[in-house]
């Protein structure tokens, strides 16, 4: 008989290394394939069951941490241990956060229309002024002095793409995919690896922008999407 890790962990596909492996961890513990107390495999080990890097991996596993679900001893007999118990730890403190089949529905309401924008922003012929202005609103993000500014400067950046896709109403379904991101975001732990991961994705999502490539503009934005939709999912339930 399979033991349940061998069949709930598998091998990542796509680029998003980092926000798969949290998804995948956070599900195993919340779903009770690692249960409470219970240590998690060796490092090496379960790099290689999800095909990606140790240091991967080690971010994934802090994330956890911060999160609450899992905790690190150290020295001789140390490990990464399961200290969930069932309970909804991640934003326990935030009433009215999303979850199960509303939170499914926000991040999908999300991936269908922040591609859309970025596709016709791609396709628009952009004054010097537009794009100057979407270069630095890019440049804010990566700047930042502090989590707030840069979950600011974040949603200002996805709401300057809608903006030069010149539709109003891609605009307002934006803001709302924004207004709602931003709520469920804030429910979870800042995680560096995930911020840097996500400037990056922004870069190229903004230079495709600038390039008039539709397709890769959409592409770019997708998979953007899809990191932060695998974090929250992961993280909230």
């Amino acid at each position: 008989m399979s033991r349940l890790p061998d069949a709930v962990l598998r091998p990542l596909r796509g680029g998003n290394a980092f926000e798969s492996t949290v998804e995948q961890l956070a599900t195993a513990v919340r779903l009770g394939v690692f249960a409470y107390g219970e240590q998690l495999p060796p490092e090496r080990e379960l790099a290689a069951r999800l095909g990606v890097s140790r240091m991967t991996l080690r971010e994934a596993i802090a994330a956890l941490r911060d999160s609450g679900l899992v905790t690190t001893r150290r020295g001789r007999g140390g490990g990464t241990v399961v200290v969930y118990q069932g309970q909804d730890q991640v934003g326990q403190n935030r009433v009215g956060v999303r979850h199960g089949a509303a939170l499914s529905d926000a991040l999908d309401f999300r991936r269908v229309v922040e591609p859309g924008a970025a596709y016709l922003a791609a396709g628009r012929p952009l004054s010097a002024d537009q794009r100057a202005w979407l270069a630095a609103s890019e440049l804010e993000v990566c700047s930042a002095s502090d989590n707030a500014a840069h979950r600011v400067a974040d949603a200002r950046l996805h709401l300057a793409i809608a903006t030069l896709s010149g539709s109003p109403m891609l605009i307002e379904a934006v803001t709302r995919a924004q207004s709602a991101l931003q709520e469920l975001l804030a429910a979870i732990p800042v995680l560096p690896a995930n911020i840097s991961h996500s400037n990056a994705q922004h870069r190229a999502i903004v230079a495709a922008v600038l390039a008039g490539d539709e397709d890769g503009a959409r592409e770019f934005m997708e998979e953007h999407c899809d990191a932060t939709s695998a974090l929250l999912r992961g993280l909230l339930g």
